[in-house]
């Protein structure tokens, strides 16, 4: 990976819903650019297409038209063997809810990307509690999902992501189901971890003292077009 490039880039992408009359146009001829090792804000409107930008580089979706660069790696002409190889190895995930496995502890939670990796339990339960002890929760690791707070289970979450070692996290409004003590604990956490890890991060967030206190902001407005980028 050449480290002069961006982490992400963006290049002419639109996406849209739907056929016909009924089709939406959620983001149109989109640039952008994110540097390796920032920490960028996604902020907008509701409905103007900040979850489907995160699905996009996540590569959960794919765009219509344009081309999503991942370290220097253009993600276009991949099968889709190929994209879930980059996005198990080189992206984590936090979203809005925790998606935790109500069957399975703290522990066995961050575990599970390895176990599904093919990575041996012992070396995966390992791995987990160097997470859990990073966030503070290492007290309690044999506590399941109903047995945590809603900042616990997030903290839980941000473990998980980062457990193959990502080198971009995506995070959906992580904090929008907590109140404000524990938001602000979450993304401190986030942060951390972000410096810590050497970790590129987009975060999309409604919140704007939150979208301050990372090294850049991208405004998208209605249509999905850039209104500022800061």
């Amino acid at each position: 990976m050449n480290d002069a490039l961006p982490m992400v880039q963006i290049d002419a992408v639109s996406k849209g819903f739907g056929v016909g009359p009924a089709r939406v146009e959620v983001l149109r001829d989109l640039q952008m650019e994110v540097a390796k090792g920032s920490m960028l804000a996604v902020v907008g409107p509701s409905g103007v297409g900040k979850s489907t930008l995160l699905h996009l580089i996540g590569l959960l979706e794919r765009p219509d038209s344009g081309e999503i660069t991942i370290g220097g790696e253009p993600m276009g002409t991949l099968d889709a063997e190929a994209r879930a190889a980059v996005r198990n190895r080189t992206i984590g995930f936090v979203f809005q809810h925790h998606y935790l496995l109500d069957e399975l502890d703290a522990r066995d939670n961050i575990a599970l990307p390895l176990r599904i990796a093919g990575e041996g339990a012992a070396a995966s339960r390992a791995r987990a509690d160097e997470l859990l002890e990073a966030v503070s929760l290492n007290q309690r690791s044999h506590h399941f999902p109903d047995q945590l707070s809603g900042g616990e289970q997030q903290r839980v979450a941000v473990a998980r992501a980062l457990a193959m070692g990502p080198r971009l996290l995506l995070a959906d409004e992580p904090t929008g189901n907590l109140d404000r003590a524990n938001s602000e604990q979450v993304f401190e956490l986030v942060r951390e971890l972000h410096l810590l890890a050497g970790l590129t991060s987009i975060i999309v967030t409604h919140d704007e003292e939150m979208a301050r206190m990372c090294d850049g902001v991208f405004r998208l407005a209605p249509a999905g077009e850039a209104l500022d980028y800061v």
